[in-house]
């Protein structure tokens, strides 16, 4: 991979990568000393996710003179008041020199719909998974907001293959090693069983190094 500057760029995140994204700048992969996060979880609250968006871009934008703004495309704003207003329309209002990570939502940024099919077969028999990213451990209760027993029954027992988490940066293992009774806790609410898998970050890397070398390349959105 060719090495790509973040130095004139800010980063604004979804707080559920802020895993991630803190481990790529402590290795210096990014090095760049500028990172905004939102809420984690605000899918669930798409009007206050737009607010907070907006407003660290605004804040970025004081810091560089290039955003890039890791947000999935297709599953992390879903408007039912305006089906026709997306993710990517929000990105391209702000105009030149904001540019978004090319992905569905989190997972997608750290394993392809291929991948993820391949470790489904791995440890799932190719049985139905719900997918998660390390945030979605940490930020539990954020992520989950409003969420009782019965919307988790509703949701998570189909997935029968359980929920396999995509993990980059070696949370799960300190985690369960050090929180065993809050990781049985969290899987008997889901009422499936909780699946660490380890990941390269190579993908997210390659995502956010495209569009780097846009923004770099001709300030267009991404």
């Amino acid at each position: 991979m060719t090495d790509i500057s973040f130095a004139d760029i800010a980063i604004v995140s979804c707080g559920t990568l802020s895993l991630e994204l803190k481990h790529l700048r402590a290795e210096g992969f990014l090095d760049t000393e500028h990172l905004f996060f939102t809420t984690p979880g605000l899918h669930e609250d798409i009007h206050e996710l737009e607010r907070q968006l907006l407003d660290r871009i605004a804040k970025a934008r004081e810091k560089a003179g290039k955003v890039l703004v890791v947000y999935g495309g297709k599953f992390c704003y879903v408007n039912a008041d305006e089906p026709t207003r997306t993710m990517q329309q929000i990105i391209t209002e702000q105009g030149a020199g904001v540019a978004r990570i090319q992905a569905t939502h989190c997972m997608d940024m750290l394993a392809s719909e291929a991948e993820r099919e391949r470790i489904a077969a791995e440890v799932a028999g190719g049985e139905k998974v719900w997918w998660m990213t390390p945030g979605w451990i940490k930020f539990r209760h954020k992520v989950f907001k409003g969420w009782d027993k019965g919307l988790a029954n509703e949701n998570f027992p189909r997935h029968s293959g359980g929920a396999v988490v995509l993990d980059g940066v070696g949370y799960l293992d300190t985690y369960m090693a050090e929180h065993p009774e809050d990781f049985l806790d969290y899987s008997d609410w889901m009422g499936i069983p909780i699946i660490p898998y380890p990941v390269s970050l190579d993908r997210f890397k390659m995502l956010l190094s495209e569009q780097a070398e846009k923004l770099h390349g001709n300030g267009v959105q991404g």
